[in-house]
C-alpha cells in the first residue's frame, strides 16, 4: 500500500529520478538541488520540526528519502536503522551486483549551538561512520570499495 501510495504522490512529477540518479553517480549537489525542490514544493515547517535538538527534521527526512528510494528495490537492498559495526546507520543501500556502489546515509540537524558550520555537521556524520565501523555490515556482504 505504501508503495502504491508514494508512486501516485510522485507520478506527475519525476524529479525524485534525478535524485536517485544524482545519489548513485555521487553528485551532492544535485541530490541537495533536487530535495531542495521537493521540500520547497511540498513541505510545512510542521513537516520538518523547528528546533536543531529535536530528533523530529531528522526522522521526517529519514521517511522522506525511504520514500524516494522506494524504486530502487529491484536492484538493492535498501535497509533502515540497523546495526553494523558498533553503531546503527539510517538507511544503508547494498546493491545486488559488487559492480555497482554502495551507499550509507547518516542524517543530522545542523546545530548553531554546537556546530559552527554545516561542514562541521558533516564531518561529524562521518566520523561517526568511521569511529563505529558503520561499514562494517556492506563489508560483510562483499563491497568493499565504491561505498
Amino acid at each position: 500500500m505504501l508503495e502504491v501510495l508514494i508512486d501516485e504522490w510522485f507520478s506527475k512529477e519525476r524529479e525524485y529520478n534525478e535524485f536517485i540518479r544524482a545519489m548513485l553517480n555521487g553528485e551532492a549537489k544535485k541530490m541537495e538541488k533536487m530535495l531542495n525542490i521537493l521540500s520547497a514544493s511540498m513541505f510545512s515547517t510542521f513537516d520538518t520540526g523547528t528546533k536543531p535538538s529535536r530528533k523530529e527534521p531528522e526522522r521526517f527526512y529519514h521517511g522522506f528519502v525511504l520514500g524516494l528510494l522506494v524504486d530502487l528495490k529491484e536492484s538493492y537492498v535498501v535497509d533502515s536503522n540497523r546495526e553494523s559495526g558498533y553503531g546503527r546507520y539510517d538507511i544503508m543501500i547494498k546493491p545486488n551486483e559488487n559492480k555497482d556502489i554502495g551507499v550509507i546515509i547518516e542524517f543530522k540537524v545542523f546545530d548553531e549551538y554546537e556546530e559552527k558550520e554545516l561542514k562541521d555537521t558533516i564531518k561529524n556524520a562521518l566520523q561517526q561512520i568511521e569511529d563505529k565501523k558503520i561499514r562494517a555490515d556492506i563489508k560483510r556482504w562483499g563491497y568493499r570499495k565504491n561505498i
